[in-house]
């Protein structure tokens, strides 16, 4: 008995060994040596700032990842269940404002009182104050978009947006992060032509979108990269692209400019050793993704926001390291209260700007 107990041990462990080795899988990674994370001092310096936030529960709801807010102060939410939830002023429970049967992520409102929506599944869509839904893109240069995530809309009225990947869609992304391809475009979406361009490619996860003050600039989060990537729409530099912030202290998520003076961006984890490391193994790297997916590397729990200058410098650095909201995914500043989105609390959460 207890022979055949250990041969069909070392069976099924042999087994689970070859799957781990062998298994065809649909990613191919490539080796990345990961630059060392600075030091959690100066500009990065550890706080608990973000302990103290409001935070706005969405009841049965989840993920609540961007935050926007129409002229008559509602605001409104796209949420994991495919929802747009919406607040008047003194609602204390949401109502759903339009189902997009979707995952709606970065949402904006146009000067006609549309709001524009980033939904990951969807595309790129319109949906009128009364909760009708127009798709405005789904493809770009004969490419469907896999991942449609952020957007910011230009003064002309041109909507910037990004396809984090055309290859992996919203429950993949550990598999986009790990391969470390360039699946990602920077994009723009005209209303005047109905036409999409695509502005940049081979981006490594691209994210979070803005629009500098002098709408001379976009900002596109490279969350795989770590770092932010700025192309220039006007100027001497049209056309052309470069590193507007590199090395961040974490996965950069949502980048929003707050009208004046600074560029939010949200870190829904800092740097992970271990990911770091795996980075440098294409082999450990298949290994890994082969395990079930909840056994693949997680966010860390933390809060963590920074607020940049038009030169890239750090000038606000908000943190909470044990509180109770985590993975902060977008920031927009609204008067004198930052509004934080999630891509896994079941609420969104505000604070006041510090006072510097």
């Amino acid at each position: 008995m207890k022979f055949t107990f250990w041969k069909l041990l070392l069976l099924i462990l042999g087994l689970a060994i070859l799957y781990l080795l062998f298994w065809p899988i649909d990613v191919d990674p490539v080796k990345w040596e990961a630059p060392a994370p600075p030091l959690m001092e100066g500009d990065y310096a550890i706080n608990d700032y973000l302990a103290n936030i409001e935070i706005i529960s969405t009841g049965e709801y989840h993920g609540p990842e961007d935050i926007a807010i129409d002229s008559s102060g509602q605001i409104f939410a796209g949420v994991e269940e495919g929802k747009i939830l919406t607040w008047k002023p003194g609602d204390k429970e949401a109502s759903i404002f339009a189902d997009t049967k979707g995952r709606p992520l970065g949402l904006h409102f146009d000067s006609t009182g549309h709001l524009i929506v980033a939904d990951a599944v969807k595309g790129l869509l319109s949906v009128s104050k009364a909760g009708k839904i127009e798709v405005l893109s789904t493809e770009a240069n004969g490419k469907p978009f896999a991942f449609t995530d952020d957007l910011e809309i230009a003064p002309d009225g041109k909507i910037y947006f990004s396809d984090a990947s055309w290859k992996w869609g919203v429950h993949d992304f550990v598999m986009d992060l790990m391969e470390q391809r360039p699946y990602g475009r920077l994009l723009v979406y005209d209303p005047s032509t109905k036409s999409t361009e695509v502005l940049l490619e081979d981006l490594y996860f691209a994210n979070g979108i803005a629009v500098s003050k002098n709408n001379d600039f976009v900002l596109v989060n490279e969350t795989g990269r770590y770092r932010i990537t700025r192309y220039w729409v006007d100027g001497p530099n049209k056309g052309q692209s470069d590193i507007f912030i590199d090395n961040l202290p974490g996965f950069p998520d949502g980048v929003s400019f707050n009208g004046d003076d600074i560029f939010w961006v949200a870190l829904p984890s800092p740097r992970k050793a271990s990911v770091d490391q795996l980075h440098a193994s294409p082999f450990m790297k298949k290994i890994m993704l082969r395990f079930p997916k909840w056994m693949h590397p997680k966010a860390t729990r933390y809060g963590f926001v920074l607020g940049l200058d038009h030169g890239g410098n750090v000038i606000y650095n908000l943190q909470d390291p044990a509180g109770p909201f985590s993975q902060v995914t977008s920031v927009q500043q609204f008067g004198d209260e930052i509004f934080l989105g999630s891509l896994v609390e079941p609420a969104f959460a505000k604070i006041k700007v510090p006072v510097k």
